[in-house]
């Protein structure tokens, strides 16, 4: 498992539910865990490391020390937004890159946890931020796509720098070809919807 990198189709992929929650769930979680910390993350979404599923893992402290602030989030569905608030965000899909982006304040939202049970949150400041830019990776959305023009001008260097890394690691055979990469994610989701 790797954190895959803009462009990489599966980041614009829009997940797909997950109904079942087993022991080799759970591993794929804590491997994820492991990652996000590794990379020194404070959220990772499963589209990130090449998996169709609705869900991601968070700890908005950043520190694996704090286990109590570990969230993973199945299917998780934002309610209620409230608020608007600038704050600067990256990506561990987009290194280097950092942004000024609008979200809401506080979020009332709903996941799934671990244990299979429905909790409903309500957060606010950067836990919020955190859960919204997450859940728009689930839903096949950059967090550069959300920025305004100036962030759109900034980023674009090296969204361009990017795809010449990509498109070379393609020729050399190092990427799937998008028929590849499709059966591999209608393979997945079989695995867990």
């Amino acid at each position: 498992m790797k954190i895959l990198k803009y462009p990489h189709p599966v980041l614009a992929y829009t997940s797909k539910p997950v109904i079942r929650i087993d022991e080799k769930f759970r591993q794929i979680v804590a491997e994820m865990f492991d990652l996000m910390y590794e990379a020194e993350g404070v959220g990772l979404a499963a589209n990130q490391v090449g998996l169709p599923w609705r869900f991601f893992v968070m700890n908005a402290t950043g520190d694996p020390e704090q286990k109590d602030a570990e969230f993973v989030m199945i299917n998780p569905e934002i309610r209620k937004r409230k608020g608007k608030s600038e704050g600067e965000e990256g990506c561990l899909s987009f290194p280097d890159l950092r942004l000024k982006i609008i979200r809401a304040e506080e979020i009332e939202f709903q996941a799934i946890d671990l244990k299979g049970q429905l909790a409903t949150y309500h957060w606010k400041g950067f836990p919020a931020r955190v859960i919204q830019h997450e859940n728009d990776h689930l839903n096949g959305h950059c967090f550069y796509q959300s920025a305004g023009p100036a962030g759109q001008i900034k980023a674009r260097t090296l969204l361009d720098s990017l795809r010449i890394i990509y498109k070379s690691d393609s020729e050399r055979g190092f990427n799937p070809t998008r028929d590849e990469f499709l059966a591999e994610m209608k393979k997945l989701e079989k695995e867990r919807t």
